[in-house]
């Protein structure tokens, strides 16, 4: 899928790979977005961006039904975005974005991970200035001077446009994400949908860890953090990974 999608899977670590890791995500964020207006995806457009996000990482609707009826309840439950950043083995960085109803509680797993598999958390910005947030698009009914042109009619500042094949990558700040969904959304065959639509931390400068003692404590970390049901999606700088496994219980 081109450069950018080269970059993303040597430095991205996705942490909802497990199915009831999964679920649990979206069924936070499904409830969060239905509790936010009205709980009908026909009327509430950001309810229906992530209903579709939610499908195309094979989401059941069951799941996603029981998120809704929640919402449409009296349950005042409430998450809460939360980003942390720390340092873990060797020269690694970490962007850990969260959703929580209790932050003390997310800080602290967190904190506790990262020092079992030495590394340390770090304070507001420490991390997240050697990161770019970048909203990213894959797309495959349109040509690259299709899409470059549609863009630009729309205003979008964009960084960079590649092609891999049939499949064209958007890569542009996130604060232009939602301008560019929207420009694309336009031009959506029927039928059709977004192969990629997020933002991710992508590391200015990645780096590769040097021993197998760091490996494992990144792979360890990597398990931990997925283990946390707050923990949505772990960004890091890491490339050329050869994970070993760890034998630490």
């Amino acid at each position: 899928m081109g450069r950018a999608h080269e970059v993303r899977a040597a430095s991205m670590a996705k942490t909802a790979a497990a199915k009831s890791k999964l679920n649990n995500k979206w069924s936070r964020i499904i409830y969060m977005a239905a509790k936010s207006g009205v709980p009908d995806p026909d009327l509430n457009q950001n309810l229906k961006k992530e209903i579709e996000k939610a499908k195309r990482e094979q989401v059941t609707a069951d799941v996603i039904k029981r998120a809704i009826d929640k919402a449409k309840g009296a349950n005042q439950e409430s998450y809460d975005p939360m980003t942390l950043e720390g340092f873990g083995p060797g020269n690694s960085m970490f962007v850990i974005e969260c959703l929580t109803d209790n932050h003390n509680r997310t800080q602290t797993a967190v904190k506790v991970a990262l020092q079992r598999c030495g590394g340390k958390i770090a304070g507001s910005g420490s991390v997240t200035h050697m990161f770019k947030n970048t909203a990213i698009f894959s797309i495959d009914f349109m040509g690259e001077e299709e899409v470059l042109e549609t863009l630009l009619l729309a205003d979008c500042d964009v960084e960079d446009i590649s092609s891999d094949e049939d499949v064209v990558t958007i890569t542009a700040p996130s604060t232009e994400y939602g301008k560019i969904r929207e420009a694309l959304r336009e031009v959506l065959p029927e039928g059709k949908e977004f192969l990629e639509d997020t933002v991710a931390w992508l590391p200015l400068n990645p780096v590769e860890l040097a021993t197998d003692k760091e490996k494992e404590q990144l792979q360890r970390l990597l398990d931990l953090l997925e283990e946390d049901d707050d923990v949505q999606d772990v960004y890091h700088n890491v490339v050329g990974l050869d994970l070993v496994e760890s034998d630490e219980e």
